[in-house]
């Protein structure tokens, strides 16, 4: 996190990340070589039949909701940061954003690093941008852990439906729920914690720890104002890309687990989502494959729709970021002289008016 905040704050003049031809072509070879084990290695058969004999209606399914919830975190990311922003502006931001995720190998510290950049260059005040930045990935990140303890203690409760071990439900759970009680808290530790070092570092990390604290209070904040904009698009973001996946399974012949059991293991297996790799390419696949198949799924029904899943998570951000990215550096370029100017049109300015957080 301290990352992002640096570069949240540096002021830079050229974008942090770029998001070109060469990373789209290194993460297409990366996706090449994995679905050229599935068509070669022996033992795949099973495997290959269900993607070559998938519906195509519902794999175009899956492919609309994947748009859908890409929309879903721009409408997050506008209700966050400011609601006075363009809705083009901010596509372009958040695009960009799911584009640098997907095509950088920095564990979605590019995506925000991109943000907070193109922010900074259209006159947002940096002390704003450090804030919300961490609260926009508390809010959408947050949305998973409470999946978590939804579908644990659903299945342990026996409300939802499943057959899994109770141990295997709750445990998850009630970590999930401990991760965000903690969060909760964290603001009143970073008060009472003090900075050590001297000098430029010791306010870098002073300025660190204020951003996050801040940040932790603006998302609780958001979220207890229950605007349409934050809460639905947090959860349309990534309800839209659970459907996705069940489209997939559905797409294949069926075989995904029931409601509670199918959450947990999706919202358990993105973890592996953490693994620094571009797209989490190896690191997401192998975790949801796990996850399924721990919790039941056979291996071959959950490779097969988690890989085909995966085309789209992957695919549909670098297209749309990569357009949004291109056309996003001429859109900073007319909105700069606005925005500076004390006496312009105001009503073009990203820069938020007082409102609560």
């Amino acid at each position: 996190m301290s990352h992002d905040l640096r570069a949240t704050t540096g002021g830079a003049e050229r974008a942090p990340t770029r998001l070109g031809t060469r990373r789209l072509v290194e993460i297409g070879v990366f996706a090449a070589l994995l679905v050229g084990a599935v068509i070669a290695l022996p033992g795949l058969g099973e495997l290959r039949q269900r993607l070559a004999g998938a519906d195509p209606a519902l794999i175009a399914l899956a492919a609309a909701l994947e748009v859908g919830s890409c929309l879903a975190f721009v409408a997050a990311f506008r209700g966050v940061f400011s609601r006075r922003l363009s809705w083009r502006f901010s596509y372009e931001v958040a695009m960009s954003e799911q584009a640098a995720n997907v095509l950088l190998p920095t564990g979605g510290a590019g995506g925000l690093a991109l943000g907070a950049w193109a922010l900074r260059r259209v006159g947002m005040p940096a002390e704003r941008i450090g804030r919300r930045t961490v609260a926009f990935f508390l809010i959408t990140s947050s949305v998973n852990f409470a999946a978590v303890v939804f579908a644990g203690l659903g299945l342990g409760s026996g409300l939802l439906s499943g057959e899994v071990a109770v141990a295997t439900a709750v445990v998850p759970a009630l970590l999930a729920a401990g991760a965000l009680a903690a969060l909760a808290l964290a603001p009143r530790v970073l008060e009472v914690g003090e900075s050590s070092g001297a000098g430029r570092l010791r306010a870098a990390l002073a300025r660190g720890r204020g951003y996050l604290g801040a940040g932790i209070r603006d998302a609780i904040r958001l979220y207890a104002s229950g605007r349409p904009l934050v809460v639905g698009g947090a959860i349309g973001y990534m309800a839209l890309d659970v459907l996705a996946l069940a489209a997939m399974f559905a797409a294949l012949g069926g075989g995904a687990p029931a409601l509670g059991v199918f959450v947990l293991a999706y919202a358990v297996g993105q973890l592996g989502g953490l693994v620094p790799l571009p797209g989490g390419v190896g690191g997401t696949d192998g975790g949801l494959i796990a996850a399924f198949a721990l919790l039941g799924t056979p291996v071959a029904i959950a490779a097969a729709a988690v890989l085909g899943y995966r085309a789209f998570q992957l695919g549909i951000p670098a297209l749309l970021g990569i357009a949004a990215f291109a056309q996003l550096r001429r859109s900073i370029s007319d909105e700069v002289a606005p925005v500076a100017a004390p006496r312009a049109n105001r009503s073009l300015s990203p820069a938020p008016a007082p409102e609560p957080a």
